[in-house]
């Protein structure tokens, strides 16, 4: 049986930072206007990027690490705004399903969300949400799991905050995590995103996410390399 090749994505350096510092057997490839670190961890081959903010980089990324680097297994890493009030500042929440809360061609009469040939909601990998919940048991921490929606937008804004919580039942929201996962159902690649949460989506945001994203990054990376170990 081949061995995974496992590919580990964040948004931004602080994302990833805390992943690349532990690779063993580094090799920094630059391609497409970023860099790509392949090494191992613990003898697992892993390609760790960090995308660049939104879902065009995110898609961007996504696909370089399927297509070029011939990733088999995708592992999302990162920061979010809660939705729900049962999430504060460094928890974490893995996405049952991610959507795109700015995607709208209401005026067609379709949902918010929803593209012709399109999910309003893509499914993340069921045994990969599986292999979460035994390290979080593990570990000894909570872990929600949830609807995670995804906009080009930094939501700082209580009312936009619970329309997205309304309209597509969402429990945080970020700018990266639907877009990869249209790629990796479109190229039946198993996917999965952890978000620790770094703010409210509120009039305080950005002051919360700028003092906690690297606290809170930190946390979803160590979670996603006890992850690495884990998966079979």
């Amino acid at each position: 049986m081949m061995s995974r090749k496992i590919a580990i994505m964040g948004a931004m350096p602080e994302e990833v930072e805390p992943i690349v510092s532990k690779l063993d057997n580094l090799n920094i490839v630059e391609y497409a206007a970023n860099k790509y670190y392949e090494g191992s961890y613990n003898g697992q081959d892993v390609v760790v990027a960090y995308s660049k903010i939104g879902k065009v980089f995110a898609t961007l990324t996504a696909t370089i690490l399927i297509e070029k680097f011939k990733c088999d297994t995708l592992l999302f890493s990162g920061v979010a705004g809660a939705i729900s009030p049962e999430l504060k500042v460094g928890d974490l929440i893995i996405a049952e399903g991610l959507c795109q809360h700015d995607l709208d061609i209401t005026a067609f009469g379709h949902p918010y969300g929803y593209v012709p040939e399109g999910d309003v909601c893509v499914a993340t990998d069921e045994h990969l949400r599986e292999v979460a919940k035994q390290v979080a048991s593990q570990k000894g921490l909570r872990l929600k799991e949830g609807i995670i929606a995804t906009g080009d937008q930094f939501v700082a804004d209580e009312a936009r905050k619970n329309w997205i919580g309304e309209t597509f039942k969402a429990d945080a929201l970020e700018m990266e995590g639907a877009a990869v996962a249209v790629v990796c159902s479109a190229l039946n690649v198993p996917f999965f995103v952890l978000r620790a949460i770094s703010d409210a989506a509120d009039m305080d945001a950005s002051f919360s996410f700028d003092e906690f994203l690297e606290s809170s990054a930190k946390i979803s990376a160590d979670f996603i390399l006890s992850m690495v170990d884990t998966i079979k």
